[in-house]
């Protein structure tokens, strides 16, 4: 998720000051990414030395208010009509840890996905009791809370089902037989090559 265009978008309603802006964050998802003010400042002021948003002089109370530019719309405006496109790099801790474990002599990978099922089910059940059921009359708030654990729930599922066929596929193989030794070769310098980047891609 980008805070960055989340923060933009929320100021395109009008001006902010910083812990206004966090909460306007919270509101708008759910509480489910808490930010600290520290990283509210940093990143506007990013945005203003992109030319994206302007700070005004302080009011009585000493509160800053940050407030949009015409180029800081636009951006918006382009961010909200692109999709999400996903990274073609595989950045996920839980396939990295279970890819390694699987070619380590000696580790009980069964063991490893046992206990990570054990998890994600304790966590899959905490997000469903904790997700709002919010009827046509319900308000905006309570819907955009429902709508982000939504996603988590079925992040959650989809990760219960992908454990599940992970097993199934190291069932298949001998441990002994997914087992590597340290190369021998010694490898060289710089980035993997081009071919292989792509076959991962793929």
């Amino acid at each position: 998720m980008s805070v960055r265009q989340s923060l933009l978008a929320i100021l395109d309603q009008g001006p902010c000051y910083g812990y206004q802006l966090r909460a306007e964050f919270d509101r708008r998802t759910g509480s489910t990414w808490p930010l600290n003010v520290g990283q509210i400042y940093n990143t506007l002021e990013r945005l203003e030395r992109d030319g994206l948003v302007e700070r005004g002089a302080p009011d009585e109370h000493g509160h800053v208010y940050w407030q949009i530019t015409p180029a800081g719309t636009a951006d918006v405006a382009s961010w909200l009509s692109e999709p999400v496109t996903r990274g073609t790099a595989t950045r996920d801790e839980l396939a990295m840890k279970l890819a390694v474990a699987a070619t380590l002599p000696g580790v009980d990978v069964a063991s490893v996905i046992r206990a990570q099922r054990a998890e994600t089910l304790r966590r899959l059940r905490c997000l469903t009791a904790a997700s709002p059921t919010v009827d046509a009359d319900g308000d905006a708030e309570e819907l955009a809370r429902s709508l982000v654990i939504d996603s988590m729930v079925f992040a959650a599922e989809a990760e219960m089902r992908w454990l599940e066929h992970a097993e199934q596929r190291l069932a298949a193989h001998p441990q002994h037989a997914l087992a590597l030794s340290l190369a021998t070769e010694r490898p060289k310098r710089g980035r993997p090559a081009r071919a292989q980047a792509a076959k991962v891609g793929a």
